[in-house]
C-alpha cells in the first residue's frame, strides 16, 4: 500500500473515531522518547570480553543517553533502569502506552569469529510492517478509549507504515552521529529487518547496535566511560534532530 493511500485511509479512519479520541490524537504529548536498554536479567545478550555482557553495557549507555536528553529538556522514559528482565513486547508496549514520539532500542553486537566491528541501525522492513507486526503484536498498540478493537488494530498498522519514513530518517541520523564520534570504527549502515522489539511500536522506532562487544579492541572500548559518553552524546544528537 502506498504512503498516499495510507494517508488517505488514515484520514478516513480518524474521522470514524469518537470526538474524544480525535481530540486526544491532536493533543498527544510531544518530545517524549523511550530508551530501551537491550536484554537484562536472565537474558545476558551477547557475551563480551572479561565477562562483560551486553545487558550491562546497554544499560549504562541507556542511562547516559537518558541523562543527556533530560539535560536538553526532552522527556525520557527508560524501559528498564536496573538489571531486570522484560519481554520484547513489554518494551514496545511501554512506548505505546505513553504515546511516545520515538522508540530507540540500544544493543551491542557479536560475531562468530570475534573479528567484526562497527555500528549499524535497524528499522522494520516491509515484511515486518505488513505481515509480522500484525501477526505477532495484535492488541499491543496504542490505547484508544472508545475505539473498537478492529479499528484500533487498523490504526496501529497504518501508524507503523506511516512511521517508516521517520524511522529511516532517525536511523540515518544515528549512523551519521556515531560516525563522527567513532571514526576508527566501521559505519555498517542502515538496515531493514523484522527486529522483534520493533514490531509492536506504532511510532518511529530503531534498534542501534553500537559496536561489537566481543571484538578484541572495540569490545573493551564500549565499557570505557569516555567512549560511552561520546556514544550517548551522538545518540542524543540524532534523537534531538529527529524530534524537530
Amino acid at each position: 500500500m502506498s504512503s498516499i493511500t495510507n494517508v488517505g485511509l488514515l484520514a478516513l479512519l480518524l474521522c470514524a473515531l469518537p470526538p474524544t479520541s480525535r481530540a486526544e490524537t491532536k493533543t498527544a504529548k510531544l518530545r517524549t522518547v523511550v530508551i530501551d536498554a537491550g536484554h537484562g536479567g536472565s537474558n545476558h545478550g551477547a557475551p563480551g570480553l572479561a565477562s562483560v555482557d551486553e545487558k550491562r553495557v546497554t544499560l549504562e549507555l541507556a542511562k547516559a543517553v537518558a541523562a543527556e536528553l533530560s539535560r536538553r529538556q526532552i522527556t525520557v522514559v527508560m524501559t528498564r533502569t536496573d538489571d531486570n528482565f522484560l519481554t520484547l513486547r513489554q518494551r514496545s508496549d511501554i512506548a505505546n502506552r505513553l504515546d511516545a514520539d520515538l522508540f530507540v532500542s540500544i544493543h551491542a553486537n557479536a560475531s562468530r569469529d570475534h573479528s567484526r566491528r562497527g555500528f549499524e541501525t535497524f528499522v522494520l522492513g516491509q515484511k515486518g510492517i505488513e505481515v509480522d507486526a500484525p501477526a505477532l503484536r495484535a492488541g499491543s498498540g496504542r490505547q484508544r478509549p472508545g475505539v473498537s478493537e478492529n479499528l484500533s488494530r487498523m490504526l496501529d498498522d497504518l501508524e507503523r507504515g506511516l512511521a517508516q519514513t521517520k524511522s529511516i530518517a532517525l536511523a540515518t541520523q544515528v549512523q551519521a552521529a556515531l560516525a563522527k564520534v567513532r571514526p576508527n570504527s566501521k559505519d555498517r549502515g542502515v538496515k531493514q529487518d523484522s527486529m522483534h522489539v520493533l514490531l509492536g511500536a506504532t511510532m518511529p522506532a530503531v534498534l542501534v547496535e553500537v559496536g561489537f562487544i566481543d571484538h578484541p579492541v572495540e569490545g573493551p572500548e564500549l565499557s570505557r566511560a569516555d567512549v560511552q559518553a561520546a556514544i550517548a552524546g551522538a545518540l542524543a544528537d540524532a534523537i534531538e534532530i529527529s524530534l524537530r
